[in-house]
């Protein structure tokens, strides 16, 4: 597909409904593209007058995008876009729209969909992901699926520094609540365990019972299937040894053992237990330095490594 030839893009909101507050659809507009941002290499900023280069705009039926395109009313289409390097997303003002949860169309949501064909993604096969055809509510899961991640990176590359940030679709359902600074102040003094995924993180794997693990520096949380996460845990204290900082991580559901990468070499825990001849060094297995990612592939039974567009089994 057709993307953007530069990294830093402008956008505009033109109107808006007039029955939501202008903060508040502007606050959830920037969060939209900053669910983009947070993944990939780009970076947005907003326009408040003037050319842009996306602009979102509400209309009522025909608005000259030929008839094909003609909004419908309440249900039916939502809005559309136009790929790269058009720069236009447009919004039935039919539809009763919404930024909390419950009644109405979740405008965050639709926003965030369309503004993915704004960059150059085409709808998803993928159910979960926010780029499927199909409307999608909030919920306590992360709103982009990692096909959505790996269909922006593909056009755009990694964020320039950390890893990607992923937020789950509840903090997106009271815009009323939220201060013009999106990653303020107030909510990092909440603490690191409310909102470890709003910084950087160095890896994340799940284990076979659908605990997430994420890696930050020299500590890790668990989130379980519930939704809920631990507080921040030292790594030595569950992996004695292991040092801070890791590039990749990947847990084998056969074996339940934990592989941890950093640098060029690879360790290796059942339990808290480094096994023998660990660590190893990733060249003895023809493995990179510095992997990007980690994953078990159940289909081949293997561990499988990213760096870069390769990957390594």
């Amino acid at each position: 597909g057709s993307k953007w030839h530069k990294r830093h893009l402008t956008y505009r909101v033109v109107n808006w409904p007039p029955y939501l507050p202008q903060h508040e659809v502007r606050l959830a507009v920037r969060a939209a593209f900053e669910l983009w941002s947070n993944v990939s290499s780009l970076v947005f900023w907003e326009a408040r007058d003037g050319p842009a280069d996306i602009r979102l705009t509400f209309f009522h039926g025909d608005h000259n995008d030929g008839l094909s395109n003609a909004f419908d009313g309440p249900g039916g289409a939502l809005a559309h876009a136009f790929f790269p390097r058009r720069g236009e997303a447009h919004f039935d003002s039919a539809e009763r729209w919404s930024l909390r949860s419950g009644k109405g169309r979740n405008l965050f949501v639709v926003v965030a969909h369309e503004v993915g064909h704004t960059l150059g993604l085409e709808h998803s096969p993928a159910r979960s992901a926010l780029m499927s055809p199909y409307y999608k509510k909030l919920s306590k899961d992360f709103v982009l699926s990692w096909d959505d991640i790996l269909a922006i990176q593909n056009l755009y590359g990694k964020p320039s520094r950390g890893s990607a940030i992923q937020l789950p679709g509840r903090v997106f359902t009271h815009f009323q609540d939220w201060s013009g600074d999106l990653y303020g102040e107030d909510r990092q003094r909440q603490g690191a365990s409310t909102y470890y995924c709003h910084s950087f993180f160095d890896a994340v794997t799940a284990d076979v019972d659908d605990n997430l693990y994420i890696f930050k520096g020299g500590h890790f949380w668990v989130v379980p299937a519930s939704g809920s996460s631990s507080q921040p845990q030292p790594l030595h204290a569950r992996w004695p040894g292991l040092p801070a900082g890791i590039d990749a991580c990947a847990c084998s559901p056969l074996s339940h053992s934990f592989y941890f990468f950093k640098g060029g070499r690879c360790w290796r825990y059942q339990g808290s237990t480094l096994l023998p001849g660990f660590p190893q060094k990733c060249s003895a297995r023809g493995l990179p330095r510095h992997p990007d990612t980690a994953l078990y592939f159940q289909r081949l039974r293997r561990l499988v490594l990213f760096k870069g567009a390769k990957y390594f089994v």
